[in-house]
């Protein structure tokens, strides 16, 4: 039984090397540039926040939730602001910039004549991403605990959540690259991005929709993050979030498979 598993054990060792080498490959060719786009990331939400949350939340008053919690506007929309943004640190280093790398800097044509295949290019991209995602995170509640919209002890419990996220889009982002022919096409993608900003729980309860809308906003993947999200940072959390935590893992899952095969058929053709 052991001489068995030990090939296994050792292939995923080394798998997670080889995965950890592309990850250290972008952090040694990090530019001093790259932090303020670092910034801009945390202060886009963060002036929806001021803007939306706070101005017209002043206008708003209070809001009750559908389980009859009194909140806040401001404690209202500062969970999907987080959930957006660990969406957009993640999309934007899977999608633009993988997509450079795949298609016109031919930097993965490189790594694949070494021991490292299409899924630990995946995975090593997908890391990398989640240190952007994760930075986002990290400032932005630390903004929410500074503003009183959620205790530091949910704020601490919140961040595997925003991670999780992150890893859930970022695998999506990766995936739908993949597919793209040009920088054209991500236009596409911009769009799909802010229609869900939009339309995922993000300003109103999805309850305030339609029957038939409110079932579209509730199976878009921005929703069940905000959904999680609020949840914990609000401390409405019940068994709900298991539906959550289920639904991103399986996006995480799907889009890193389809990531690596599509990589596989491109870059082996």
């Amino acid at each position: 039984m052991v001489n068995l598993m030990l090939p296994r054990l050792v292939d995923v060792s080394a798998a997670s090397r080889r995965s950890a080498s592309v990850t250290e490959r972008n952090v040694a060719t990090l530019k001093p540039v790259y932090w303020l786009l670092l910034l801009s990331g945390v202060v886009e939400p963060l002036l929806y926040l001021l803007s939306i949350g706070v101005g017209v939340g002043a206008l708003i008053g209070d809001l009750t939730l559908p389980g009859g919690e009194v909140v806040t506007y401001a404690a209202f929309v500062a969970p999907a602001m987080l959930a957006s943004s660990a969406m957009t640190g993640a999309l934007t280093e899977t999608t633009f910039n993988f997509f450079g790398k795949m298609k016109y800097m031919k930097l993965y044509d490189g790594v694949i004549a070494t021991p490292v295949q299409p899924f630990e290019i995946a995975l090593g991209e997908l890391a990398w991403a989640m240190l952007r995602g994760s930075a986002y995170s990290a400032a932005f509640l630390v903004v929410m605990v500074v503003m009183d919209l959620t205790t530091p002890a949910r704020a601490l419990a919140t961040f595997p959540a925003a991670v999780l996220v992150g890893f859930a889009f970022g695998a999506l982002g990766m995936a739908v690259s993949t597919f793209m022919r040009s920088w054209q096409d991500f236009d596409m993608v911009g769009s799909a991005q802010f229609v869900l900003f939009l339309f995922s729980g993000t300003f109103v309860p999805a309850e305030a929709y339609p029957t038939v809308l409110r079932w579209l906003v509730e199976v878009t993947p921005l929703y069940r993050a905000v959904h999680l999200i609020r949840g914990v940072t609000v401390g409405t959390a019940g068994w709900a979030w298991l539906l959550d935590v289920l639904y991103l893992a399986v996006v995480l899952v799907a889009g890193l498979l389809i990531a690596s095969r599509r990589m596989g058929r491109l870059l082996y053709k």
